[in-house]
């Protein structure tokens, strides 16, 4: 019978760096190209600092961020692009989580999982207040 391949630290360190760096490169690109698409749009307009204008409330959840990005809506694009950056940290205790399953190791998964908790109730109860 063939031995049973178990994950190592170092490869699960190697996918979560893996991780960890191509969520902050692809939530850079997303911003970036937001950013272009802004300013090709709004890069000539005359700015009034003398007087206070809020921005639209559009972009504050998710599914709007989604439906606005999809449309092509620069605002749109650059809160999904950090929005994306917001997540690339919460994947990163899901794949640790994913990793620490498969080395059978019981305590950094529980450990894990209460972070993943902790982490998740942070951003949702940041996001209701």
């Amino acid at each position: 019978m063939a031995a049973e391949k178990k994950m190592t630290d170092v490869q699960i360190e190697l996918m979560v760096s893996v991780l960890l760096r191509a969520g902050v490169l692809i939530s850079a690109a997303v911003v970036f190209v937001g950013g272009t698409l802004f300013l090709l749009g709004h890069g000539s307009e005359t700015i009034n600092v003398s007087k206070f204008v809020g921005q639209p409330s559009i972009d504050r959840r998710i599914p709007e961020i989604l439906e606005g990005a999809l449309s092509g809506r620069a605002r749109s694009i650059i809160q999904l692009g950090i929005l994306l950056l917001i997540l690339t940290p919460v994947a990163r205790v899901v794949l640790s989580i994913i990793g620490f399953a498969a080395e059978k190791d019981s305590k950094y998964v529980v450990v894990t999982v209460i972070v993943l908790a902790v982490l998740l109730y942070s951003l949702i109860g940041g996001a209701v207040s």
